[in-house]
């Protein structure tokens, strides 16, 4: 066998994220992300020791491209902006959304995005526990809302079906309403959340 050409964990990660993206996250090992860059899956422990770490590379790279300058706002715009950069850079690759809650601790891209949060709430007057508290609701809800986007959709068969519901007239309605709303859905979701954290 040809001796394994050089790689760097970027390289890994764009195969890997390829093998997501195509085939869903149960998919991604070793042996696929091998196959992928066309070499010996043994010759992949050159550059990371396992899956997990592979994982992280992974949402890394998802990542890697968003902005965590807040803009010139009130408190509030500056995090909604912060929380719409991260919905729109995992949009192009939902399948790794479970990754976000996984590797939020080995991602130095969710490493800086999260400081970036947290000097927005502290400049705003959050400290202490009240600051947990504001950034544990806002990941609650960043997270929640991504895997009801993409794994449960408005435009979904689901929300079809209980549309449909003549039995349970209010989520019939409730669903029907939904089908509409699409990108607000997530935008006035945060909004309520952020004017809670607010009043508080």
């Amino acid at each position: 066998m040809p001796r394994p050409r050089s790689l760097t964990q970027n390289d890994l990660a764009v195969a890997a994220l390829a093998v997501i993206d195509r085939e869903g996250l149960p998919a991604l090992s070793m042996r696929a992300v091998a196959q992928e860059l066309g070499m010996g899956t043994m010759s992949l422990y050159r550059y990371v020791t396992d899956r997990t770490e592979l994982e992280a590379l992974v949402l890394d790279l998802v990542l890697s491209a968003v902005d965590t300058g807040p803009p010139d706002a009130p408190w509030p715009d500056q995090v909604a902006a912060l929380f719409v950069r991260v919905r729109d850079a995992v949009a192009a690759h939902p399948a790794a959304v479970p990754l976000t809650m996984t590797h939020r601790h080995r991602c130095p891209a969710l490493l800086r995005w999260t400081e970036a949060v947290l000097e927005v709430l502290t400049a705003a007057g959050f400290t202490g526990t009240r600051r947990v508290v504001a950034l544990r609701s806002l990941l609650g809800y960043l997270i929640g809302a991504l895997q009801l986007e993409h794994f449960g959709p408005l435009s979904g068969p689901g929300t079809e079906v209980m549309a449909e519901q003549t039995e349970y007239p209010l989520l019939a309605d409730t669903a029907s309403t939904a089908r509409r709303l699409a990108d607000a859905e997530f935008r006035h979701g945060l909004s309520v959340v952020l004017r809670g954290l607010a009043a508080d």
